[in-house]
């Protein structure tokens, strides 16, 4: 029968055995949070568990289900990974959690499953095609390879003009964006950006600028394109999905209060990563204050809050709510890195260093720095190895660690050789990724990196697949309904052709994905180029708009990657280092974590040891942005990338230096706090 829910001591200890190791238990302040079914922030220090905490509230709200009115959770995270965390942890012990009235998704499957797309089929009579920034691009870019079929009324004179736009500048036609505003849709430059202006590029002494008219002819084209790429071609970028979600409850206010009516609680985790407009809609959907129905508790660390591509919000989107709850204590930091990671929050909140040796003894390793010159900068990393090993010997970091070694950087390039960037330390390092992206640039790309964690031909094949259809889209092939081909459609299709090309094609598929499995991935390639010709036949059309596409070449050598399949690895007698961003080392845990200074943006120093100077001597960023001290801006976006960054490893932190730099602001360190290695060429 439905109930009112008081969790219980017995409740906790149900998910202390599923989620904790043998004889562990939650702590006063995790019983707390979990106890609490009012609306609240949460406020988590890295490594706090805050997520393990989240997920025993919800496997004790399962027991309670089904709730009161047939009400449900939604549970909202911020990527897939995360999500996917959730499942895997608790999947099989909430059955009911992952059914109907309740949601467990990414920010973007919530707006998309339950406004996006109701609302535009609404509105349009008809389901998008796609939901997909990179197809969009795609879509975007055939029209403006083409532009002269889509002048949408204009004059020659101002399409003259569209055509110079496009010249001078495209990226503003994939950056634009539409928005609403006093009832009215317009347009900005970009999400969360200004309106868009449209301005003649300047050029020459005698520069004048569009009259009124044509400006307003020309922003009329503007929105006439996103129109058209909306409504005709079905295909909606990311962005598109947050402002049909807008428009929806503009326009039908009475949805919010569905939403609020079915689920009776909302989780948010890892708040801090939720951009502007992302924030903004889950506060307009379930607000707090007195009219709400939804009880909404939203769960991260304000100091982590950076973004994709390198960027770092200094506002704070994320204003806490009156009702805070927090965990300091950090399971994952020793108390000296958990000092360190403490001067760096830039929203005061106490870390606690918990972390403990099996025998029960304090983490005591003093950070590292690892003072370079030009001429020992490729030393850092192979360094960084041999203080992992020198620890081991002396049984300070395990022999066996439950977690893996990596050096993060913030930048990854630079164009000027004067600026060090990741690179830099590590030539070797490529941007490839071999994650689950679905479109590349290149056919090569899709051979290459498939999902090599799974142990079957599935991630290669869908690849493949996914290869195939960006051709078709790259041709301007539709389906019947003259929708781009999805995968089922694709094999529908080839199930109703003749001369058995459907069993040609499984063939073919099964061929590849061995061939990439056993690392004949030169020999797939061409396998496949040579097919598509066949391929495209069987749709009356030949390789055109395609070929760049087919032919192009991989950002990475592909004898290189065959000989050496972790380019991003350094590999000293056992000791794996990987190398990549603090972007990509975000949420993870490390046993060692070595942070290399980067170049970002002239202003108070160029570098990290130049802008944090006084926090690795012991100083609160608080105390150093309350002086006269300029470049704050700068500071601070530099304090978010280093707090993410330190608070990666469980035992050693290190940080890599410049001579000239720490000789300049960093030589009176004291040495009862940090280890200070100065690198030298060995003769």
């Amino acid at each position: 029968m439905p109930q009112e829910i008081n969790i219980t001591d017995a409740d906790i200890e149900y998910a202390e055995k599923i989620l904790l190791p043998e004889g562990y238990n939650f702590d006063p302040e995790r019983r707390l949070f979990i106890r609490d079914l009012s609306t609240l922030d949460l406020q988590a220090v890295p490594g706090s568990g805050k997520t393990t905490a989240l997920l025993a509230k919800l496997l004790i709200l399962e027991r309670y289900m089904p709730l009161q009115s047939g009400r449900g959770v939604l549970v909202i995270s911020h990527t897939n990974a995360a999500v996917d965390e959730i499942k895997e942890r608790i999947g099989k012990h909430c059955p009911k959690l992952f059914t109907y009235p309740n949601f467990v998704g990414t920010i973007q499957s919530f707006v998309d499953v339950f406004l996006a797309i109701p609302f535009y089929t609404n509105k349009f009579k008809k389901k998008p095609s796609r939901i997909d920034s990179e197809i969009y691009d795609e879509r975007l870019t055939y029209i403006l390879d083409n532009p002269w079929q889509y002048r949408f009324g204009l004059s020659n004179n101002d399409f003259r003009k569209i055509l110079h736009l496009i010249n001078v500048d495209k990226s503003i036609f994939y950056k634009y964006r539409l928005d609403s505003s006093e009832g009215e849709v317009i347009l900005i430059k970009r999400l969360n950006g200004d309106k868009l202006e449209i301005k003649r590029p300047r050029r020459g002494r005698n520069y004048q600028d569009y009259t009124a008219e044509e400006k307003s002819s020309l922003y009329s084209w503007f929105k006439s394109l996103k129109t058209h790429l909306l409504k005709t071609k079905e295909v909606l970028h990311y962005d598109d999905a947050y402002f049909l979600a807008n428009l929806s409850i503009l326009t039908n206010p009475t949805i919010i209060t569905l939403l609020q009516n079915r689920f009776k609680f909302v989780f948010v985790d890892e708040m801090q990563d939720m951009d502007t407009h992302q924030h903004d809609l889950i506060e307009a959907v379930f607000h707090s204050d007195e009219s709400t129905q939804s009880i909404i508790q939203r769960i991260g660390d304000k100091n982590q809050a950076i973004y994709s591509g390198g960027s770092v919000h200094l506002e704070n989107i994320w204003s806490v709510r009156d009702n805070v709850l927090f965990l300091n204590g950090s399971h994952r930091l020793s108390p000296r890195i958990a000092q360190l990671v403490q001067n760096l929050a830039l929203t005061p909140n106490p870390v606690e260093g918990r972390n403990l040796n099996p025998d029960g003894s304090t983490i005591n390793i003093k950070p590292t720095i690892f003072v370079y010159n030009d001429d020992t900068i490729e030393l850092v990393i192979p360094s960084f190895a041999e203080k992992i090993k020198e620890l081991q010997a002396s049984d300070s970091i395990p022999s066996n660690p439950t977690h893996k070694f990596m050096a993060v950087a913030w930048r990854k390039e630079h164009d000027d050789a004067n600026k060090i960037a990741l690179c830099d330390y590590w030539p070797h390092f490529t941007k490839a990724s071999s994650g689950q992206q679905i479109d590349f640039k290149v056919l090569e790309d899709y051979v290459l990196y498939f999902d090599k964690e799974k142990k079957t031909l599935e991630s290669v094949r869908k690849n493949i697949l996914n290869a195939l259809l960006k051709v078709l889209r790259l041709e301007n092939i539709l389906d019947e309904h003259d929708r781009v081909y999805t995968k089922r459609k694709l094999i529908n299709f080839f199930k109703a052709q003749g001369n058995n090309e459907y069993e040609k094609l499984k063939l073919n598929l099964y061929e590849w994905s061995i061939g990439c499995i056993r690392g004949k991935s030169s020999e797939t390639i061409t396998a496949i180029r040579e097919y598509i010709p066949t391929f495209l036949s069987l749709f009356q059309t030949e390789v055109a708009s395609s070929a760049n596409f087919i032919n192009g070449e991989s950002e990475v050598d592909l004898d290189a990657n065959e000989d050496e399949p972790h380019l991003n690895t350094f590999d000293s007698d056992g000791i794996n280092i990987e190398i990549g961003t603090v972007h990509s080392a975000k949420g993870q845990t490390h046993t060692a974590t070595l942070y290399l200074e980067t170049f970002y943006n002239r202003g108070y120093g160029n570098y990290e040891s130049e802008r944090l100077r006084n926090q690795l001597k012991g100083e609160n960023i608080v105390d150093t942005l309350n002086s006269n001290v300029g470049g704050k801006d700068k500071i601070r976006q530099t304090t978010k990338m280093a707090y993410v960054g330190f608070s990666r490893p469980t035992h050693l932190l290190c940080i890599a230096i410049h001579k000239d730099r720490f000789d300049s602001v960093l030589s009176d360190m004291n040495g009862e706090d940090w280890d200070i290695i100065e690198l030298e060429i060995m003769n």
